[in-house]
Order: C-alpha cells, then sequence, then structure tokens
C-alpha cells in the first residue's frame, strides 16, 4: 500500500507542475475580433445577454467554486469590480460543472455582485472557438474591450494588478455607437 501511495504522490507532483506550466503562461492575445454573441439566464433567475454590455468593457470568466485557481483569483475579482465598475466595466461568470445552490452561496460568501450564469453547451459552444482546441481548463477567461472586441484569452489564474491592467486597456477602446 505505501508503495502505491508514493507512486499516487510522484504522479500527482508532475501533473500538478505540468498544470502549472500552463496555468501561469497562459495568455494568448488575439487581434481584436468581434466578441461572441451569448446569452442564458443568471443564478438570480434574470435573463442576461452580450447585447445588453454594449458600450461596457467586461471579463467573461469560466470558473467553478470546487477549483482551487479559480477560488485564488475571486478576491482580487471582486476588488477590480468595485473599483472599476463605475467606470464602465464587469465581469461576467459562467460557473462549470457547479449545482446552482453552491454558485449562489459561494458568490454571497464571496461578495460577487457580478452576473454570474450556469454553464451550457450553448455558452460553450459560444466562446469554445475563440480558443485552441476550446475551452479546456478553468479559470478560462475572455476580455472584451468597450468596443465590443475580443482583446484576449486568458488561462489560468491572475492577480489584481493584472486585472486592472486589462480592465483598463479595455475601457481604452471606444465604444461602438449604432
Amino acid at each position: 500500500m505505501k508503495r502505491i501511495t508514493s507512486s499516487f504522490a510522484v504522479f500527482m507532483a508532475a501533473l500538478m507542475v505540468f498544470a502549472a506550466s500552463f496555468t501561469f503562461s497562459g495568455q494568448a492575445d488575439a487581434a481584436p475580433i468581434p466578441a461572441p454573441s451569448f446569452s442564458g439566464v443568471t443564478v438570480d433567475g434574470k435573463p442576461f445577454s452580450s447585447a445588453s454590455l454594449k458600450g461596457t468593457a467586461y471579463i467573461v470568466n469560466f470558473f467553478a467554486t470546487w477549483c482551487p485557481p479559480c477560488r485564488s483569483e475571486i478576491p482580487d475579482m471582486v476588488q477590480v469590480q468595485k473599483a472599476w465598475e463605475s467606470k464602465g466595466f464587469t465581469f461576467v461568470g459562467i460557473a462549470v460543472n457547479e449545482q446552482e445552490p453552491s454558485v449562489k452561496n459561494f458568490m454571497k460568501s464571496n461578495g460577487m455582485t457580478w452576473p454570474v450564469m450556469m454553464a451550457t453547451p450553448a455558452l460553450i459552444r459560444a466562446f469554445n472557438g475563440y480558443i485552441d482546441g476550446g475551452i479546456t481548463g478553468i479559470p478560462t477567461t475572455f476580455v472584451v474591450d468597450a468596443s465590443g472586441k475580443l482583446t484576449g484569452v486568458i488561462v489560468g489564474p491572475r492577480s489584481k494588478a493584472a486585472f486592472e491592467q486589462l480592465v483598463s486597456t479595455a475601457l481604452k477602446a471606444k465604444a461602438v455607437k449604432k
């Protein structure tokens, strides 16, 4: 039994090093292209769509309450939301492999005030084509500037400073008026 346990520990350590190499190096800046259109219902039961974000810079964050890297970036995201919301920014959360009550409790206990939807096949399809190989891990984040262009895709957690830089840049784009 001891041999299996130590083999398992070595395997898990190697897996974590492998995952960390992607987690901490996973930013890909896309050439600005129109952001995907999406819609759904928030965990609060309200309809929500990307159309309601016209002229707003936003970050769509695929996450899970059970995901340690996701959990680690939430406090920074809460601070960024508070600091930048009045300037025309919001996060949009998409909870992956979750139960709605768990997500609601997580949002409340962490002070998350932005819209959060449960992942659906349609939501995942809307974003899968914007990242090589599709969404294969979480957190995965899509940055959309105020003109409605997708300007970056990030795999792995980010710090408050990194989020603030992304938001600042996204807000500098001129909103498209129709």
